[in-house]
């Protein structure tokens, strides 16, 4: 029972699209978490008007769940995660609806006599006590309106294969030179991009996005190119042709300059230099898209952070002190402090949290007389300076993980890039250059699949 609620791929794809129904950000059951404890802590996660709806929709989900199992596996029927989530939605739509139909003003029967349970008791307020528990909306009323306010997210290849809804925290993770910042940058503009703009189809969410730098490697004149090469391609199949008629290239370039500006103006910048100044960073979360949203009338949809792991050195080599409510400062707790940060902000106001993570650690540590025997004369291409054969995941250039539990458990969402330098390149006849080759990998939710993409000028393409 405790692997079909929680430990299998099917009922990872079930809860990830049942639990932004109730608009929880509680993060996916893992294979080695209990359910009952999963869902206690999840419940306590939950602000205290969206407890219900999670508690109800968690053990309709568990029924259906069973019932499905039972019907795979006495009726020989095939597992669909599509089927069941309907079915969840279907079932759902019914309960509320039969509930809706109940008087709303319920009596009781007591020693043969008709009694309101409401009477000779006040409630908050000075209402009846029981008002609480009236129906105010049916569940297809409450889906629609989920759905409206969290719509899912479809970023540009190669982040397109799994659904994103605000509230997911996205972990990008891979070597230096595989693509994580263009990938973010990417991204960035796909959400400040208008979707129309006079006419002018873009395609974009017109949202702010508040890109936060703790590596000290952005490159604002790569934004400003992707950004540039996206607008000329919406620009170019309809504005060109009738400026070119009219003769006047000067109205294109202000029609251009005007929206890179509109642009740009979405794009938040912070540059941190160590954690205590991205804790801070994150507690003026708030406020910045308060601000924005005062100014522009658009809060912040997007989260960036590039990367997670640029202080984990400096944190690890800092003695642990204590603070003045007497909690031990370490990379620990510092860690803890900044899941908690954005978990607050969630609560308020869901945004999607986009995240790269570089490795830290090598293929192995070697001392002086390990170089000596590890020389090419005596190492295999698949072995280490020691000469132990290499791991696979050592083989494949994945990164040892590093962070603490608290985030871990936070991230709902995995990817693993790498970068394929032993491999010949890819001619691009649109660049007329030879670019490296990288390839992505959704490691959780597990789609089996490995793409490969190279990076352009006007962002990402996909190599078939």
């Amino acid at each position: 029972m405790q692997h079909l609620l929680a430990g299998c791929s099917f009922s990872h794809q079930v809860w990830h699209e049942v639990l932004p129904w109730c608009h929880s950000t509680a993060a996916l059951p893992g294979q080695n978490d209990e359910f009952i404890a999963w869902l206690t802590s999840a419940i306590a996660a939950t602000p205290r008007c969206l407890r219900r709806r999670l508690t109800s929709i968690t053990i309709l989900t568990d029924w259906w769940l069973c019932k499905h199992r039972n019907g795979c596996i006495f009726h020989g029927g095939n597992p669909s995660a599509s089927r069941a989530v309907n079915d969840i939605l279907e079932e759902s739509h019914g309960r509320q609806t039969r509930s809706s139909r109940a008087p709303k003003n319920p009596v009781e029967r007591r020693g043969g006599e008709l009694q309101n349970p409401s009477h000779g008791r006040g409630g908050a307020g000075g209402g009846p006590p029981r008002d609480w528990l009236s129906v105010d909306e049916t569940a297809a009323a409450f889906l629609s309106r989920s759905l409206s306010t969290r719509p899912p997210i479809l970023l540009p290849p190669p982040l397109h294969r799994a659904p994103l809804r605000p509230g997911n925290i996205v972990e990008i993770a891979g070597p230096s030179g595989s693509g994580k910042s263009q990938l973010l940058l990417m991204s960035a503009v796909q959400c400040i991009l208008p979707k129309e703009w006079e006419g002018v189809y873009f395609g974009g969410l017109g949202k702010a996005v508040m890109y936060i730098d703790l590596d000290c490697r952005f490159d604002v004149l790569r934004l400003a190119q992707i950004l540039r090469k996206r607008i000329a391609a919406g620009c170019g199949s309809v504005h060109h042709e009738e400026f070119e008629t009219d003769g006047s290239k000067d109205k294109f370039r202000l029609f251009e300059s005007t929206l890179f500006s509109d642009c740009m103006k979405r794009f938040l910048y912070v540059r941190c230099y160590n954690s205590s100044e991205l804790i801070a960073a994150l507690k003026s979360l708030k406020s910045q898209s308060e601000a924005r949203n005062e100014i522009f009338d658009i809060g912040v949809y997007f989260l960036m952070l590039d990367s997670i792991g640029a202080f984990y050195w400096i944190d690890r080599a800092l003695q642990p002190t204590r603070e003045s409510k007497g909690k031990t400062l370490s990379f620990q707790s510092i860690t803890e402090t900044v899941v908690q940060e954005i978990h607050k902000f969630l609560q308020l106001q869901p945004i999607l949290v986009l995240v790269t993570k570089a490795p830290i650690y090598g293929e192995g540590i070697t001392t002086s007389n390990d170089f000596q025997r590890g020389s090419p004369k005596y190492m295999s291409e698949d072995s280490t300076p020691l000469g132990y054969p290499k791991r696979e995941e050592e083989r494949n250039g994945s990164c040892r993980e590093y962070m603490p539990s608290a985030w871990q458990t936070f991230v709902t969402h995995r990817i693993k890039l790498q970068d394929l330098a032993q491999e010949p390149g890819f001619f691009s006849e649109q660049e007329n250059a030879i670019l490296s080759v990288h390839t992505c990998e959704w490691v959780q939710p597990s789609l089996n699949s490995k793409e490969k993409f190279y990076i352009k000028d006007d962002g990402v393409g996909l190599i078939q």
